[in-house]
């Protein structure tokens, strides 16, 4: 967690002279109408477990005060309808799940699947995650870390949007704790050389591809790669110190 005055959250930035800033973000804000279910799931859930952005404003806020408690903490970024996020937050109550999500009905959607997994360990927040991860997390603090089906961002003029880079390698590793791990999948080739590519390169890490995590979910993200032909690559990179090498 940074020192001091934090850098505003994104979207916010202004020059000295007080024009907006536009920055490179790994995402799109999409629509956000509510379908009656999600407009359900949204009413019933927000207000316990949606961390509204303004709350991360406070200087003293931390994600352990959304939660109530203090536990081993897994982030997800992008979990878009929470099919992965309620199953596997559920069969696992001992950790808190802190989902990263900007698309608000893909949120109320899970929420709602959440609730019906009977998942109460998971919060969202719709804050970019990876400004949360340098600020709002402290380092060595998350247990495991889960990037499933990030946005390929396929063309090449859209390659400096993608989530895996090396200087986003770097702070996923320093984030999280000796021996954690984090649990990537791509339906995108090219994607997956650039994962193993950065990561790789990163000294903190130590991993690479790995057969499928049968834990995880088929997705509707998952089921529409297939469907396209495309191949799914399963990578998982464990931190690691002194230059010990641990397995994946």
């Amino acid at each position: 967690m940074s020192e001091g005055v934090r850098t505003p959250r994104p979207h916010e930035k202004l020059t000295e002279d007080g024009r907006r800033v536009r920055e490179v973000l790994t995402y799109a804000r999409r629509g956000s109408r509510f379908t009656p279910k999600q407009a359900a799931g949204w009413n019933a859930h927000h207000e316990e477990w949606f961390v509204e952005d303004e709350r991360v404003d406070d200087p003293d806020f931390s994600f352990a005060e959304a939660f109530g408690r203090r536990a081993p903490l897994i982030v997800e970024i992008g979990p878009g309808v929470g099919e992965a996020t309620a199953a596997l937050a559920a069969a696992r109550p001992a950790y808190d799940v802190l989902a990263f999500e900007v698309w608000r009905p893909g949120v109320a959607e899970a929420l709602g699947r959440v609730a019906a997994a009977g998942a109460t360990n998971v919060r969202f927040c719709a804050v970019d995650a990876v400004w949360s991860m340098e600020h709002l997390l402290e380092p060595g603090g998350v247990a495991e870390l889960w990037t499933f089906f990030p946005d390929p961002w396929h063309k090449k003029r859209h390659h400096k949007r993608r989530l895996v880079t090396p200087e986003f390698a770097a702070l996923a590793a320093s984030r999280l704790a000796p021996g954690g791990v984090w649990r990537l999948a791509t339906d995108w080739p090219a994607y997956a050389e650039q994962m193993v590519e950065v990561l790789d390169a990163e000294p903190s890490l130590s991993g690479g591809v790995v057969e499928r995590w049968t834990q995880r979910p088929v997705t509707k993200f998952e089921r529409k790669g297939i469907e396209a032909g495309r191949s799914i690559t399963d990578l998982a990179y464990r931190r690691v110190d002194g230059g010990a090498v641990a397995g994946s």
